[in-house]
């Protein structure tokens, strides 16, 4: 089981996901899938710098599908972390990440977006990317930090 958690949190790699999920999962390497962040070097080298020791791997939507599999059989021990859920459903599209769970662990409050857990706030097009990576075969829950309780998916729906 190499990717270790498959996470969405808008701030990407921070203390709840360095201390939080990393004390608790001992990554060897962080896999940060986001387009804009794949091909701007200055922003990849301030979020490397609270990754602690463990390695930093930026990559695009497409270039990542490409190599989920590969990294479904490498070693390393890995997190990966998208910005937002349409960015984790691109990834699942097609059964890619059939039988994977995905963490819902960060989405603040902003625009049009409505809160389900204190950390957890939605748009109605991050609901429907919910119900499509279900759709794939993903299980999806919400949970801020390995030690809090696992909110299902019915819960996060529910209206």
């Amino acid at each position: 089981m190499p990717i270790l958690l498959h996470r969405v949190d808008e701030r990407l790699i921070h203390g709840q996901v360095v201390i939080g999920w990393g004390s608790h999962l001992r990554p060897e390497r962080y896999l940060v899938v986001d387009d804009d962040l794949a091909a701007s070097d200055w922003e990849q080298d301030l979020y490397r710098l609270g990754a602690g020791d463990a390695a930093v791997e930026f990559l695009g939507v497409s270039e990542a599908r490409d190599r989920l599999a590969e990294w479904g059989a490498e070693p390393p021990r890995s997190i990966l972390l998208t910005r937002d859920v349409q960015t984790m459903l691109a990834l699942a599209r097609d059964g890619l990440m059939e039988g994977q769970e995905v963490n819902l662990g960060g989405i603040h409050h902003g625009p049009d977006r409505r809160q389900v857990l204190t950390y957890l706030h939605l748009t109605e097009a991050d609901r429907q990317a919910v119900r499509e990576l279900t759709a794939e075969g993903v299980r999806v829950s919400a949970r801020d930090l390995p030690d809090a309780h696992r909110v299902g998916v019915d819960a996060i729906l529910a209206p």
